[in-house]
């Protein structure tokens, strides 16, 4: 069976016979559709928010002199669930497939494009200058020019300018990852990376965590931001967990190094193996903060063995309530054995204290002033402290509830 398919006016513009033209075929970004404020003429035409993530493009093969959003052959992403939009003056291919009119025209396609062309073999862009039709915008020196004599390019300093869009501005110093046996690696264009990785021991590239473990055991790292070094920029970069922004490892067997802000355990009788030590199954976050924050129910955390919070300066909680349950609880120190008075208890008794004295001290009172000619040199000694104990001692118990703690108490 033979189709003769013709692009969907709705979403590429020109009309475009299959039998007509190579199935796919390379082709030049132009600019992208991000947003319908730059051109809403184009934006209506195309679908508006259904052409987000597609393209402008010409044709290798056939390059126009004068692009321009209406000119300009449309194509958009060829697969769904992931975005990769390319940078003005990259290379795509673009394939003619089956439209959304399909079911009105069962000849009705549209152009779709592949992912960007590893031109470069570069994570950041890797578009590269006209070579028919250069932009008068375009400063591009000589670096792009040497490709033509097997020059690898390499940039130190920031005066290849291209146009890669409205935003994007060239970062020489961004880095790939360098790659290990079987690695599986996703990247960004700005230090951005996850990769599915292994233990490597005996690799000639050695990296931090294979000192550990059998060749093959797992390890996750999905890190934000690269850190700086001091080779030059088109050497790969190895993830450092200590310098990188912000980490994220899932590990199994591996010995991660990591330096912790504060490694004081002073609290434990049996301390925890030191983080830089530990080589079990666990999940490292390292970052400049660290905020968890659940907008609707709990935050639980759990665990076989202890829970540590380690701070250089102080652990605060702030909350409505703070409610504690444990067989035993030490502050201060691990070998604090000092009990803390029970309040309600020791008051209650400390009240009946008071009234036992003041009641002694009236008996004293009546006694000393019991009537004339009665008061003897030792007992009227006794007079005055008895007075003043009464005194006392009815004050203590008017004033009683005022010991108790408004905010803590303790079981």
């Amino acid at each position: 069976m033979v189709f003769n398919f013709k692009q969907d006016t709705n979403t590429g513009g020109n009309n475009v016979n299959i039998q007509n033209s190579p199935p796919i075929y390379p082709a030049r970004v132009r600019k992208a559709m991000l947003e319908g404020e730059t051109q809403p003429q184009a934006f209506d035409r195309l679908g508006e928010y259904q052409s987000l993530g597609g393209v402008f493009f010409s044709s290798l093969n056939n390059p126009n002199p004068s692009p321009s959003f209406t000119s300009d052959k449309f194509a958009l992403p060829l697969f769904p669930n992931i975005s990769n939009i390319p940078l003005e003056n990259e290379i795509i291919y673009v394939i003619n497939l089956p439209s959304s009119n399909i079911g009105a025209n069962v000849n009705s396609v549209t152009s779709y494009y592949f992912q960007p062309i590893n031109i470069w073999n570069s994570v950041h862009h890797n578009a590269i200058p006209d070579p028919i039709f250069p932009s008068e915008n375009n400063s591009q020196t000589s670096d792009y020019q040497k490709i033509d004599g097997g020059l690898v390019r390499q940039v130190t300093d920031g005066g290849t300018e291209i146009n890669l869009g409205n935003t994007f501005n060239e970062k020489i110093d961004t880095r790939k990852l360098q790659p290990f046996e079987g690695d599986i690696i996703y990247e960004g264009r700005w230090g951005q990376s996850f990769r599915f990785g292994s233990t490597v021991p005996g690799s000639i590239i050695p990296n931090p965590w294979s000192s550990t473990g059998e060749s093959g055991d797992p390890i996750m790292i999905l890190k934000n931001g690269q850190h700086e070094e001091d080779t030059l920029p088109w050497i790969p970069q190895i993830e450092d967990i200590n310098t990188d922004a912000s980490s994220v490892y899932l590990t199994s067997t591996q010995l991660i190094p990591i330096e912790t802000a504060s490694t004081s355990y002073l609290s434990y009788f049996s301390p925890p193996t030191a983080t830089d030590e530990y080589n079990g199954e666990q999940i490292i976050l390292n970052s400049g903060r660290l905020l968890f924050n659940s907008k609707s129910d709990s935050i639980l955390l759990s665990s076989f063995n202890t829970i540590n919070l380690n701070s250089i300066n102080s652990v605060n909680i702030d909350s409505n309530a703070l409610l504690v349950k444990a067989k035993s609880i030490a502050l201060g120190d691990k070998n604090a054995s000092e009990p803390i008075i029970l309040g309600n208890k020791f008051l209650k008794d400390f009240e009946e204290l008071c009234k036992h004295i003041n009641s002694l001290a009236a008996v004293f009172q009546k006694n000393t002033f019991g009537g004339p000619g009665n008061i003897s040199a030792p007992i009227l000694g006794t007079a005055i402290p008895a007075i003043q104990l009464v005194s006392a001692s009815a004050q203590m118990v008017s004033k009683i509830n005022q010991y108790k703690s408004k905010t803590t108490t303790v079981k």
